[in-house]
């Protein structure tokens, strides 16, 4: 049960959204800036992403007739802008996910604002517009750029935890709407392995990674909740991981009452009955 449900479009059971953050080389170049051109391993490993994953995944979501939200960071669009246009072209979404993959924890937070702004200007040389949503790298959020996006006039953000479904977040700047993720629908814990970063986990077979995606989406939908998986091309765009996901998806659509939309439909969604969504006050008394 939920305590502040939410009724979805078309007389839906439960909702959907399958969420892609595409980072390719950007985190080896983060992490490793000193030496990262000579670490070919990690590079090729994130170039696998934008280059053979997402036409795959942009084939599967054609052939099930899915719009869905991709999340990139600006550096990634301007080094792969031929990803950019095909994303477009489907009529996918593109969100804001920072300049280059940086933890904000790690600089100042004029620096932060600094970066935002430089791909905020990126998001509207390539795609013609603003982003509506934002998902912090790594999760990692402060509440400095909780303002920011609110004062930037954006739809939602996608870091936060609080609750499984989309609720309201309140600042003394204004409010916006939060698309939770969760570590349980995130795809690095059971797929990615990466020395260079310090993230070694033992590998899971594609079936047995998946299944807690799938497990995740079966309580969702019995329950009339939402689910979001957070997925990499670099790790489920893989082959055999990528055939069980879709595998998933065509079950998941085969139910024929999830609502599948993008992140900015969902947010949107959300935001037409705000008086029942859950509220969490940040930076304010009582």
């Amino acid at each position: 049960m939920f305590l502040n449900p939410i009724t979805w479009p078309e007389g839906k059971r439960s909702a959907a959204c399958v969420t892609f953050d595409i980072d390719a080389d950007s985190l080896i170049r983060t992490a490793r800036p000193e030496d990262a051109e000579l670490r070919l391993q990690p590079i090729s490993m994130g170039r696998y992403g934008p280059t053979v994953a997402v036409p795959r995944i942009l084939e599967t979501y054609r052939r099930l007739g899915l719009t869905q939200t991709f999340f990139m960071p600006a550096w990634v669009m301007q080094n792969y802008p031929e990803t950019v246009e095909a994303i477009l072209k489907a009529g996918h979404e593109i969100g804001h996910h920072s300049w280059m993959h940086e933890d904000p924890m790690e600089h100042s937070d004029d620096r932060e604002a600094e970066l935002f702004e430089r791909a905020l200007e990126v998001h509207v040389a390539m795609t013609g517009r603003k982003p509506r949503g934002y998902r912090a790298p790594v999760y990692s959020f402060t509440p400095a750029m909780l303002n920011r996006l609110i004062e930037h006039g954006f739809l939602y953000d996608s870091s936060m935890m609080a609750d499984e479904l989309p609720y309201l977040v309140e600042t003394p700047k204004g409010s916006l709407i939060e698309v939770p993720p969760h570590w349980g629908t995130d795809d690095w814990p059971p797929f990615a392995h990466f020395g260079e970063i310090d993230y070694l986990m033992p590998i899971r077979a594609p079936s047995d990674g998946i299944r807690a995606f799938a497990e995740e989406f079966d309580a969702m939908h019995e329950a009339g909740g939402f689910w979001m998986p957070v997925l990499h091309p670099f790790l489920t765009g893989r082959l055999a991981r990528w055939r069980e996901m879709e595998r998933l998806l065509e079950r998941a659509m085969e139910a024929g009452d999830v609502w599948f939309a993008p992140m900015e439909e969902i947010a949107n969604h959300a935001k037409s009955g705000a008086s029942t969504l859950r509220r969490e006050r940040i930076g304010m008394e009582g």
